[in-house]
């Protein structure tokens, strides 16, 4: 049955020029600053694959295309973010014990060095400083003791800077569900009761009991926080909420739309501040819900 709630339009932010669309685009983020970059390789890379491949970082930015080509990339690296200096992340979403599936590149892109952070990455998202915060998802947290934390930040050189540990009103993750780095603070939302995490200054500094179940990505401003998705039907909805000192309030609900009113797809999240950019397939366009 269709959704009887209100439309939400996400609104264009950023586009692959269409002389790199005979690429194989492996993954794609917008940054800290709002810069959309895409990881593009001749063709689709082997999972099981042994042998360092060759890469293009195409970033755009105001409209503006840029190339950073990458060699010598790990096998199964397939994951992109950038840091504040310019340079690239490349990350491995699975990783057996001992291997260090993070490889860090410089802004010309030569490699750098390699770390690990443990198995089953669900989130990697640099902040403005520069720093990794990684959430994790079940299987790399019940498996792998550098993913027990569930959530953890990591300096771009490796080193482990803050994890997770329960505090009054939360529990342990089961699975970082939604997280949000934004300028001043950390957002996240964990399974398997969702409460809204604030983090600050490498603490939990309020928890609040949440009613929204389910959402894979979050927007703030200010006293306004947004949900995206959820389970089932609500794979397409949007929550919008009232946070008080103790609580989120929804207050009320739309469905979530591209920016010709069309349907969402499989859809790739990245959630900045007041900003929630919505990537689909083709993968070849950022949209954004802004609230500021």
């Amino acid at each position: 049955m269709p959704s009887r709630r209100p439309e939400t339009r996400l609104a264009p932010h950023a586009r692959l020029p269409r002389t790199y669309h005979d690429r194989h685009i492996a993954h794609s983020t917008v940054d800290a600053f709002g810069r959309a970059h895409w990881l593009l390789t001749e063709r689709e890379t082997d999972p099981g694959g042994t042998q360092p491949y060759d890469a293009l970082v195409v970033t755009v930015e105001d409209g503006t295309p840029y190339e950073t080509h990458l060699g010598g990339v790990l096998p199964r690296c397939d994951r992109v973010e950038v840091l504040a200096d310019g340079g690239f992340v490349l990350a491995a979403a699975r990783a057996a014990p001992h291997e260090e599936q993070i490889q860090v590149f410089d802004a010309l892109g030569r490699p750098s060095w390699t770390f690990r952070v443990g198995d089953g990455i669900e989130h990697l998202l640099a902040d403005e400083a520069g720093d990794l915060w990684v959430g994790h998802f079940d299987e790399g947290i019940v498996g792998d003791e550098l993913s027990a934390a569930g959530l953890r930040r990591w300096s771009g050189t490796g080193e482990p800077l803050w994890e997770y540990r329960p505090v009054s009103g939360s529990e342990w993750f089961i699975d970082c569900y939604a997280l949000n780095v934004a300028r001043r603070a950390v957002w996240s939302c964990p399974y398997p009761r969702f409460p809204l995490l604030e983090i600050r200054d490498d603490r939990v500094v309020r928890v609040r009991a949440n009613p929204v179940r389910g959402a894979s990505g979050l927007a703030v401003r200010g006293e306004r926080l947004v949900f995206f998705g959820g389970f089932g039907d609500d794979h397409d909805r949007i929550v919008d909420c009232r946070l008080t000192e103790e609580a989120v309030e929804p207050v009320a609900e739309s469905r979530l739309v591209g920016p010709d009113g069309g349907a969402l797809g499989r859809r790739r999240i990245v959630c900045r501040g007041a900003r929630l950019y919505v990537q689909v397939g083709p993968c070849t366009e950022w949209t954004v819900l802004d609230l500021g």
